[in-house]
């Protein structure tokens, strides 16, 4: 594409396009197909390291970090280039070093229609078991080549109506009251917040924050509780203090019976984060939690997300959409599923400082698409 900067330069992204903060200020996208491809042209995948750096410390229950190592992608096919991207906490196991391996390994020329995204994405997936980021980094890359090559926005080709999207909340991580404060604070516009929960300080973060704000909460314990009458007595005292629901109380590994215990007797709602990674995880939790936390970092990306909403809601199951630290190009990727979930917390790409693409935007706390083409997300300028 002839308009197109160089992708990365130095460590740092150039510009190529600049999209405006609210969908409301987009032009529409042009209407009709694109003109036919030439039947020679292939997919070629390039990709190259980009660490975002958090605007606090950010801290859960069992660990802190100032920044996110993560893997940025683009997929060129006759002049058109979709980005996409992996974000890799550390303690999740993948790295940059694991993504290149992987992404090394993958040889989009074999496949000459990238519509095809089942079969392409299905052999993907098959190179090697686990690296779900390094999955999900060629799958949204991919889904935004797609869309431009369709002229579409991916809210569009899946059906759902963009002016549905939810509210998403504001992360407040663990840290000291002071620090608590001046986070709600800034996080004046949202109308959720969802506080980091899981240390002995638990009390102290919520008292803190209702010294503050009576803004709904939600609570995340990130596997950080051990016992579960202990747990259903924090619930108990959670529901008190206007909290809405409460993700990930136990640890992944802790047995389902200790969560369909809790689930059963809990006023609030309870979220499998960790313990919900991909599509067949989703009939294994039926009726021990009320619901799905989604993030395409756990599910290899859009097309697994996407079947394990439908699924999740088929079943009658609540369902969240998360993310971890990440750029706008894979919060905006979330974004198209965002009108069919309950929940969203979506702010990943809120708490860095360094983010290299514009797209999906924040409005006075909702989740906001642009309408332009596949992700419809750009390179800032």
């Amino acid at each position: 594409m002839t308009d197109r900067r160089q992708f990365l330069k130095g460590g740092a992204l150039a510009c190529a396009s600049a999209l405006a903060p609210s969908a409301a200020a987009q032009p529409p996208a042009p209407a009709g197909p694109r003109p036919a491809r030439s039947p020679k042209a292939r997919m070629t995948l390039t990709y190259k390291p980009f660490t975002t750096s958090l605007r606090h410390v950010f801290t859960i229950a069992t660990s802190s970090r100032t920044t996110t190592p993560g893997m940025l992608t683009e997929i060129a096919y006759d002049g058109v280039v979709g980005y996409g991207e992996a974000s890799m906490p550390p303690y999740l196991g993948e790295t940059q070093e694991s993504c290149a391996a992987f992404l090394a390994k993958v040889d989009l020329s074999r496949h000459s229609n990238p519509f095809e995204l089942e079969t392409i994405l299905a052999d993907i997936d098959r190179i090697a078991p686990g690296n779900p980021a390094a999955k999900a980094a060629v799958d949204i890359a991919l889904h935004d080549l797609v869309g431009k090559l369709m002229n579409q926005p991916w809210y569009n080709i899946w059906g759902y109506n963009p002016a549905k999207t939810p509210y998403t909340s504001f992360t407040i991580g663990i840290d000291t009251p002071d620090v608590v404060r001046q986070k709600v604070r800034e996080a004046a516009e949202y109308k959720v917040l969802k506080v980091k929960l899981g240390r002995e300080n638990d009390h102290e973060m919520i008292e803190t924050i209702r010294s503050v704000t009576d803004k709904p909460l939600t609570a995340d314990a990130n596997q950080g509780w051990k016992d579960r009458q202990k747990a259903l007595d924090e619930i108990v005292w959670l529901k008190e203090r206007n909290v809405q629901f409460v993700e990930q109380p136990f640890s992944k590994e802790a047995p389902l019976e200790d969560f369909a215990w809790l689930t059963e007797r809990s006023p609030l709602p309870i979220m499998a984060d960790e313990m919900c990674q991909r599509l067949s995880d989703v009939r294994r939790l039926y009726g021990a939690v009320s619901g799905i936390n989604i993030k395409l970092m756990k599910s290899t990306g859009m097309r697994e997300a996407h079947k394990m909403l439908v699924l999740a809601r088929s079943l009658g199951m609540k369902v969240m959409l998360g993310c971890m630290v990440e750029t706008s190009c894979a919060i905006s990727a979330a974004s198209h599923l965002s009108p069919m979930v309950e929940w969203a917390d979506l702010d990943g790409a809120l708490l860095i400082s360094n983010d290299p693409f514009v797209g999906t935007t924040v409005v006075d706390g909702k989740v906001t698409v642009t309408d332009r083409p596949g992700l419809g997300v750009a390179l800032r300028a």
